[in-house]
Order: structure tokens, then sequence, then C-alpha cells
């Protein structure tokens, strides 16, 4: 194990893997972080927040109440008259997700500069509250918080309206803070009259959705709290902020105290709202309001947020439940958690966790793929990436807890994927490097038909016309008595050598190597239908080869034999022989033996190459000569054989017309047939088929049927 660990390269790809995995968690890319609030965002559908009747109301401006009312803005008395009827029925607090910017502009002193009137008139407007005033009396009568927008851009300002303080326990919270340079608050009468004054902006993620809501934010180099801290400060009737930082430095906000709520959060001061289904008690219609038929208990002792659903006001945010929801309803939900306290956590051990599931399960998982089967190293990383699913979902609904499946999942998977590549590039170089090294036993085509067909390895045989090529090399036992024992078997290595790369060339199966001797056989174990052309071209290239080296051999003094080669053709039994320790691929049938036996006759006939009748049916195109019909020992039916005619270096093989006239007459026992051929014999006086057809007829025998009496 250790040297396979200290060798194995996948390793290294195992580690480099497992190591960008971990910086791609780290560095938490966009697309991922799209991906895990995703999978937050669907257990959240799968597991809403069961609604708990707290008390917490929506005020709402909607459009109904638009209709029966008037188009918004509304005069500032009508605000007025609703904060006073809200605070006679006993709100706890009052909240205002609406931001009074500018003066109004349905104040009489607004109008004076509007309106021509006569100075009578304009006497008696002046006698006429200010409608700011008028609110900002309403507001000073009891616990209203206003809201106000902070921005990122723009010039500096500093926020002037702060009835609340901050106590800091641990480091600084400032640098981990949500940042802003700038505020649009309500214009400072009111704000001064308010009890207080919280931010309105949310910090949507990249994909526009309100996840987390923040408890405090940083305006330039100060804390301010939102509109959701101010308003549960002031229904407390408390007057401090306790803002906590983790013990360990550089860590970030650990919790916010609110009166006598702890508020446990982000590192930056948000919490993660965990939504409920639509819930219509939670919303009061405010033209209900200010025609008196709301029942006292919906707002008597109630944290009441005034905003608006209506859909012309465009106060409208996207929520992790999948639907659009007003900007009040997302204060509302964050008020209801913080009452219930109960919340959705990603605790700072979370990181932890999810580290050691990259780093320990894609270690564990990619040796595991590395030294095991596809099938089981896929099935375990397909249970591991459903446990790690599983374990997150798990924890988000029976603890509220957010943990990330989905980095780690792509990490096992990414993990399982790369070792499986490298494993699969080391099998398939394993298996070339043994194909290649079995090629050098076996036949690359048996090699390559088995690697297909594997299910061919099995005892067995079926039947098949196959071609053979027997060769024998003359004389080399006596080369080995005369020559070094290891220069000769370097010469018959380099003459074997050549003899099999040619029969490769042409498609042959090596059947067999006995000594200098060679079989050869062809369609087999892949059919080939021209099978018979493969083997007489395969035979004619190595006559050609075997004659180069003879000579080059005897010009360097070297006695070295000819090649003889027998060819047949003939239906045999091809397949597995032998038992189940070991397999022998080759063919049995009396056409092998007839090739070995026309492989031997050719030093009785005096020739290079005998190929039979039935070999030469598959070959239109090919120029050969007649032997004669042979009778082979042990045979009683005889064979047409023929002999190649084998042209100079350079020449097309041309037609032995004179040779086969008279082969025809001795054919035909005609009389001239023994004339013929001491004729040929005197023109040819090297030529072994003209030699021995006429010692055959001076010796009294006629016929083309030679029976011969050696093998």
């Amino acid at each position: 194990m250790k040297r396979w660990l200290r060798f194995n390269p996948g390793m290294l790809v195992l580690l480099v893997a497992i190591l960008a995995g971990g910086l791609v968690y780290l560095l938490e890319p966009l697309p991922l972080q799209i991906l895990r609030n995703a999978v937050f965002d669907q257990y959240q559908r799968w597991h809403p927040r069961a609604y708990q009747a707290v008390p917490v109301r929506i005020i709402d401006i909607d459009d109904e109440s638009l209709q029966q009312l008037g188009q918004w803005p509304w005069p500032r008395t009508r605000i007025a008259e609703l904060v006073g009827k809200l605070q006679a029925a006993g709100a706890l607090a009052i909240a205002f997700d609406v931001i009074f910017a500018e003066e109004d502009r349905t104040s009489p002193k607004a109008m004076m500069t509007i309106w021509n009137l006569p100075a009578d008139t304009r006497e008696r407007l002046t006698q006429i509250p200010d409608h700011d005033e008028v609110l900002a009396q309403a507001l000073r009568n009891g616990r209203v918080v206003l809201g106000f927008a902070a921005e990122r851009e723009g010039p500096e300002n500093s926020l002037q309206a702060r009835p609340f303080r901050f106590v800091n326990s641990g480091e600084s919270p400032l640098p981990f803070l949500h940042g802003f340079s700038r505020v649009l608050p309500s214009i400072p009468l009111l704000a001064s009259a308010a009890a207080g004054n919280g931010a309105l902006s949310f910090v949507p993620d990249a994909d526009g959705v309100v996840r987390r809501v923040p408890v405090v934010v940083r305006l330039n180099n100060e804390i301010i709290p939102t509109l959701t801290a101010e308003s549960l400060r002031v229904a407390q009737g408390a007057r401090n902020y306790i803002v906590k930082t983790a013990a360990e430095k550089g860590t970030g906000l650990q919790e916010v105290r609110i009166g006598a709520i702890t508020v446990p959060t982000t590192p930056s001061g948000e919490f993660w709202v965990h939504y409920t289904q639509p819930v219509s008690e939670r919303y009061v219609p405010a033209w209900k309001v200010l025609t008196g038929k709301v029942p006292a208990e919906q707002i008597e002792g109630h944290i009441l947020l005034i905003g608006t659903s209506a859909n012309g006001l465009m106060d409208l945010r996207f929520s992790p439940m999948g639907r659009i929801i007003p900007g009040v309803e997302a204060h509302a939900q964050a008020l209801e958690q913080m009452l219930l306290g109960k919340y959705l956590q990603r605790p700072a051990w979370a990181t932890a966790i999810e580290a050691l599931v990259i780093v320990l399960g894609g270690l564990l998982l990619g040796i595991l793929t590395l030294t095991s089967g596809a099938l089981i190293s896929a099935a375990i990383t397909a249970a591991a990436i459903a446990a790690t699913g599983w374990g997150a979902w798990s924890a988000f609904a029976n603890h509220g807890l957010l943990l990330d499946p989905v980095t780690p999942a792509l990490v096992l998977l990414a993990t399982f994927i790369v070792t499986s590549i490298v494993r699969h590039v080391s099998s398939e170089r394993r298996q070339r490097w043994v194909r290649e090294a079995f090629s050098r036993y076996v036949s690359p085509n048996l090699v390559a038909h088995l690697v297909d067909n594997p299910g061919q390895l099995e005892l067995g045989g079926r039947r098949q016309e196959c071609s053979f090529i027997f060769t024998d090399l003359q004389g080399f036992t006596s080369l080995m008595e005369k020559t070094d024992p290891a220069k000769a078997v370097s010469l018959l290595n380099a003459y074997l050598d050549r003899m099999i790369a040619i029969a490769f060339a042409h498609g042959g199966t090596l059947d067999r190597i006995v000594g200098d001797a060679v079989a050869i056989m062809f369609s087999a174990p892949v059919t080939q239908p021209d099978h018979r052309a493969r083997a007489l071209g395969c035979a004619l290239e190595m006559d050609a080869f075997a004659m180069q080296y003879t000579t080059e051999l005897k010009s360097k003094g070297i006695p070295f034999g000819l090649t003889r080669i027998g060819i047949h053709t003939g239906e045999v039994i091809v397949g597995n022989f032998g038992g189940t320790t070991i397999f022998d691929y080759r063919a049995l049938g009396d056409p092998v033996n007839t090739a070995a036996r026309l492989e031997s006759v050719n030093k009785h006939l005096g020739t290079r190459i005998c190929v039979s009748e039935a070999t030469l049916s598959g070959c239109p195109d090919a120029v050969v000569r007649p032997v004669g019909r042979l009778v082979l020992v042990g045979k009683t039916q005889s064979i047409m054989v023929y002999e190649p005619i084998i042209p100079a270096v350079g020449e097309k093989p041309q037609r032995d017309v004179t040779y086969e006239a008279a082969f025809d007459l001795l054919r035909q026992h005609g009389p001239q047939a023994c004339n013929m051929f001491e004729s040929l014999a005197k023109e040819r006086p090297q030529d072994p088929l003209v030699l021995l057809h006429l010692q055959r007829l001076r010796a009294g025998e006629e016929g083309d049927t030679l029976v011969m009496a050696e093998k």
C-alpha cells in the first residue's frame, strides 16, 4: 500500500483535485454561491417555518386602501390619524417602512406658494396647523420608529436623530458590517420626533433574493440599527444595543442584544430569515384601521409595521419561497423570529465540517476510485453524495442549521470523475502495454479479436475455411553445428522476425513457430473473404525476403539455406484447445497437414513454393505453372499443385507457355511429351520441374500424377 501511494501518479492528481476543490470552497465564486443559496431556498420550500401568532402585524397600504382613501402619498394628517388610532388601540410600537424625505406638499404653507390667494385667505391658512407638525405631534405621543434609506454611493453624511446607543463587547464590529456612505432620512422635524430611526435597506444576494436581514449596519465609522432592530428596541422601551463580537479575533460578530432579546447573527451582523407560507392574518388593511373596522386584539400589544403591498408602489422583494413579497413582510417575518427566538443558523463550525468532508471524504473516495472497480466506486460516490445531502437536509429540518451540501458534493463528484479518468487512462496504458507485450507471443489480430470478443475465451472450436502457409529453412541444423550458437540464433531471430512481420502485414495469424519453421493461418479468428489471395501474396513476399536475406549472408560468407513454402486451403476446426489451465488457439484438420506436406515436397520437386489448386481458386490473377497431381504420403487422393512464377526484380511474371504445352502433352500421355521436355532441358538445364518430369518420362512414367514416397 505504501509503495502504491508513493509511486502511483493518481495520488498526485487526487491531491491536486482536493486542493483545487478546497480553494474553490474558500474563494466562494458567484456560481457556487448561487447553487448553495438555491439549495437553501429549496429547503425552505420543503420545510417552511410554521406560522405562530406573535404580536407582529403589518398595517398594509394595499391597493384597496388606495382605492378607498386616494392615491399615495397621503397627506401627513391622514398618516397622523392612522398613527393616532393605532396608539389609541394600544400598539406596542409602530414602525414605518416608509421614508418621509420631503415636506408634505399638501400642507397649507405649501399650497400658498402655488395658489394665488387674497391676503385674508392666506392669513387664515397660516392659522391651520402644518401637516408635518401634526404628524410630528402624533409621533411624539409614543413609540414610533421611522425608516431611512442607507446608500453606498454619494457624498458622505451622518444620521442626525440618534435615539439609540451602542455598547461593544470585544473587538470593534465595524470592519465586519455591511457598509454605507450616506443616508436619506425623514425630514428633521419628523426624525427628531420619532422614538427610533432604523435603516430600511436590505442586502440581497446576487440574484436579488432577500435571505438575510441585517440587525445593524455601518454608516461610515458608526454603527446604526435597521428598522427591524429599532422596532424591537422601542417596543421594549430599551435604549442600548450590545454588540458582541466572537472571542477569536477577525471572525466578526456573534450576537446583538436588544433589550431582553439576544439575536445570534452572522459575522456581518445579519441573520437568516426562515420564511413561512403566505399568511393572511399577518396583514391588516390600513383603510380598516382608519374606518375603525379592526378588532382591538389585532393591534393592542403588537409591533405594527406600516408598509405597502400595492403593486404600483414597487416595494416588492424576491423571497426564497419562490414568490414576490412586499418589503415590509421581510421585516415582519424577521421580527417574528426575533420574538420567537427561532433562527436559521450557519454556525462557525459549519466551515470546519464542510472542509473535513471535502478533504477527508475526497481523499478516501479518490483512493477508493483509484483502487476499486468502476461500479463499486460509482456506487460509493453516489452514496457519499446522497449522505452529504441527507445530512445537510436533516440538520436544517431538525435543528434549523444551514450546512452547505453543494460544495462538498461537487468536490466529491469532481474527485470521482478526475480519479476515474486517471484510472481509465492508467488502465488503457496497462491494457496497451499488455496487448503489445502479448502480441509478441500471439498474433496481434488474435489479441485484438480476443480483446473485442472476450466471450470467445472458451474451449471449443468452429468450422471455418482457412488458408495455411508452412515454411521451413533448409540446412539450418548444419549451420548451428558450424557456427557459434549465439550468432546462429541471432541470424535466425532476424529471419523469423521479418517473416512473421510479413505475415502480420497480410493479416495472417501465427499458428506456431517450430525451430526455424513457421506456420501461418488466414481467415481466423477474423473471417477474411480473400484469404486465398492473402496467403499467396504473403508467401511470395516471404520468398522474396528469404532469397534476399540468404544472398546477403552468402555474400558475407555465411551459408544460410533456402526457404521452402507450402500453401493450401480447406475447411478446418478453429478454436481454443487444451484445458482449463491453458488455451492454445489453432486449427485442426487435414488441410493443415496438407499445407505442411506441400512445404516438405519442395525438396523432392526442387521448387521453393508449392501452392494447391484449392488456394489458387481464389487467386484469378496468379501466374503459375503446374507441378502435377501429387499423392502425398499417407494419402490416396491426389491434389493438383502449382509453382508460382517468380520474375526477375522489376519485371512482371509471365506465363511459361512452352512448359505448359509440354505439361499438357505429359498429362494427355502424348508420345511427344518426352521430346518436348528434352528440348526444354537443353534450354533450361537448371529448371528443376523440367528435369523432374524428364527423368520420370525416361523412367517410363506417364501422366501428371506423382506419388510421393517420402514426406
